[in-house]
Parts: structure tokens; C-alpha cells; sequence
């Protein structure tokens, strides 16, 4: 198919082309990308010459105006959609939007910010053409680069990720969280109410809930360096991707907000402890210095909570300061659950450890529930 673009300007009204049927959809997630979201339609463009093609911008609500960027070149090209999204966060989530909202039967994830190879893009169509069900693009494989555009703290995640993908992946992928991949849409279709909608680990979550192995091909790309814009992956990546493993291979049993609450919960233990030796090492009163580190490790459980598990609904100015307040009390009622429960089984001859964990089980759920309810409530 031949198709004039339409990426500078306005078609002449006799000019209007013959829409086709999309045979790819191309999906991109974005934030503040307004800068590289234009070229990359443009590269789109040139490389996808021939080729029935479509691209959805899924957008969460960029304050630097990327929806009316996409829309504005929407108006021009009918192949270019835009999804925005207001009150929700999430690469993963902005990513299964796009492809469930596609009626293509091929679906591919690129980034906004130009640093996936677009040219490569014929070449993992063709592999579908010919019967794959997944094409993934690596840098781990020869031909491939894992270095560079990457940071420090984005290489180390990589390798992480990699490793610990090898427990749950359906196929042995080389590079679990590229964010480069394309597939028939039949396979998303099938297991979009498993998939998680937190966090950036998408096709991942994907390999580890089909039912069977796909029939997939890795191809090589070199990670290039972003040319506008800042990274939104850092360390935060690290752990949602252990808290996505670790409810992976609870069956899905344990929500992976709980799993984020309890690892932020355990963390507090630690500062808790660490805040009490030093007191006592000053000579305070031990009820003062317990009562002391009880509050601290509060303050910090509420500000990584706040930052981490609940970052898609984070609290900022005003509402951060109610909510920590909130926070001391629900932690305040957990906390006397806790020892209610214990002190209740431990009387009813329970061993000591039983009764203790029983207790910290208690007030865990406890405060989790009445956090996601009360304190981050959407």
C-alpha cells in the first residue's frame, strides 16, 4: 500500500487517501515526550513505507502538553491516534491500553523517546508474516548493544531483571524487560485481566501468563541515546520488578501493592531499630526512645509508601501532610490489633513465634487495607 504522508501539513481536500484496515498497530506510551513524539511520526513514516499502519500515542496527562501535540498531528494523519489518560499512571497500563484499544492483528510497543530502533520494524513484521507470535527486540543477543543509552542504575535493573525472569518467563527471553516487542494481538487479547497495570515490565508479565510457550524470535537492536527529555526509569524500577516476581510466583494470590507495602513495612523495622540503639546510645529513657523510633519508622513506611507503592495516587503538598497524619493513626490502630491478636493466642497457649507472626500478619493487612482505602484512596 502506497500512502502519501501527511506528517507536514495538511492534505488537499481532491488528495484525501484510501484508508485501509491497519495490518500494525504501533503503541507508544508517553510522558512529557512532545519533543520526539513528531519525529518519530515522521520516522514511522518512511520506515513503514508500503506497510498498513497505525499509531497509538498513549499519553498520561503530560503537563507539557504531548496529547495536543499528537492530536494536533492526528488532524493531519488518520493513522495517528491519541489516548489520554487522566487519574491513572503507568507504562504497563498505558501500554495494554493501547493495544487492547488497536483492532490490527499486530500490535507492537515502542518508547516515545527515540531511542528503539524504528528501522527494524519491517524486519519483526516479516517474523510475524511468517508465523511468530512474538518478536522481541534485544540487546542482548549479537548484533545488539545493552550499553549504550543506557544509565548505570538502567543497566544494573536490566541484568536484574533478566536473572530473576528466568523463574516465571514462559520462554527463555534474553532481554525479559525490553520495551520493544511485537506480537499478534490475539496474544494480549487472551491474558489482558492477569496483566498488572503498575510499573514498567509489561512484556514480561505478558510471557509469564500465557498458558503455554510462544512461538517467538529475538532480533538484535542497539539502545540509542535520548535525544529530548529526561528517563522515567531509576531504582523504583528495581523494585517493582521484584514485587511483579514475587507475585508471580505466589499464582497471583498476593496483590503486588501488599507485596510493595510489606517489603516498605520491613524497611521500617530496620529504621526502627537503628533509631532506638542510637537513642538508648544517648542515654534516653527506653519508653521514650521506643516511642521516639515507633514514630520515625511511621514517617519513613508513609514517605517510601508514598513513593514507591502508591506513586501512581501519590500524595503531594497539602495532601501529603493530612495524609501522613492519617497514616499515624491507621498505623496507630494496626498496631494495637497486632498486639491484641498475639497477646490473645500466646494466652491460648499458642508458641511465642506463632502468636508474634499471627500478630505482625494481622496488622499488616490491616494497615494495608485501611492505607489503600483511607490514606491513598483514589
Amino acid at each position: 500500500m502506497t500512502h502519501p504522508s501527511t506528517l507536514s501539513g495538511p492534505a488537499p481536500a481532491d488528495a484525501a487517501p484510501a484508508i485501509l484496515p491497519p495490518e500494525l498497530t504501533v503503541v507508544v506510551p508517553s510522558f512529557n515526550e512532545r519533543d520526539n513524539v513528531p519525529e518519530l511520526a515522521r520516522r514511522l513514516d518512511s520506515v513503514l513505507a508500503g506497510i498498513a499502519w497505525e499509531m497509538i500515542v498513549v499519553d498520561d496527562d503530560s503537563p507539557d502538553g504531548t496529547s495536543a501535540v499528537v492530536k494536533d498531528l492526528a488532524g493531519r494523519d488518520p493513522r495517528i491516534r491519541c489516548i489520554r489518560r487522566v487519574g491513572r499512571r503507568g507504562l504497563a497500563g498505558a501500554c495494554i491500553e493501547g493495544m487492547l484499544a488497536s483492532s490490527a492483528p499486530v500490535v507492537a510497543v515502542m518508547d516515545a523517546d527515540l531511542q528503539h530502533d524504528e528501522t527494524i520494524l519491517p524486519v519483526m513484521l516479516e517474523h510475524i508474516r511468517a508465523g511468530r507470535e512474538l518478536v522481541v527486540a534485544s540487546r542482548n543477543i549479537e548484533g545488539g548493544s545493552k550499553t549504550e543509552g543506557l544509565s548505570p542504575v538502567r543497566q544494573a535493573v536490566s541484568e536484574l531483571g533478566r536473572r530473576l525472569s528466568a523463574m516465571i518467563l514462559k520462554a527463555p527471553l534474553t532481554d525479559p524487560m525490553s520495551g520493544f516487542f511485537m506480537m499478534r494481538r490475539s496474544l494480549v487479547e487472551a491474558v489482558a485481566p492477569k496483566l498488572a497495570t503498575s510499573g514498567f515490565k509489561i512484556l514480561a508479565d505478558i510471557v509469564a501468563s500465557v498458558p503455554r510457550r510462544p512461538d517467538f524470535v529475538e532480533v538484535p537492536f542497539v539502545f540509542r541515546e535520548r535525544v529530548h527529555g529526561e528517563s522515567k526509569l531509576d531504582a523504583k524500577v528495581a523494585l517493582d520488578y521484584l514485587g511483579f516476581i514475587l507475585n508471580k510466583l505466589s499464582g497471583g494470590l498476593i496483590p503486588l501493592r501488599f507485596i510493595f507495602f510489606a517489603l516498605v513495612g520491613s524497611s521500617g523495622l530496620v529504621v526502627h531499630m537503628a533509631v532506638l540503639y542510637g537513642l538508648l546510645g544517648l542515654g534516653m529513657h527506653f519508653s521514650w526512645a521506643q516511642a521516639a523510633a515507633t514514630v520515625v519508622a511511621m514517617t519513613s513506611n508513609f514517605v517510601m509508601n508514598n513513593a514507591f507503592t502508591y506513586r501512581d495516587a501519590q500524595l503531594k503538598g497539602g495532601r501529603f501532610w493530612s495524609g501522613l497524619v492519617l497514616f499515624y493513626a491507621v498505623c496507630s490502630i494496626g498496631a494495637f490489633g497486632n498486639v491484641g491478636v498475639a497477646s490473645w493466642l500466646h494466652a491460648g497457649h499458642a508458641s511465642w513465634w506463632i502468636a508474634g507472626l499471627a500478630g505482625a500478619i494481622m496488622g499488616a493487612v490491616f494497615n494495608y487495607a485501611a492505607s489503600s482505602t483511607l490514606v491513598w484512596r483514589r
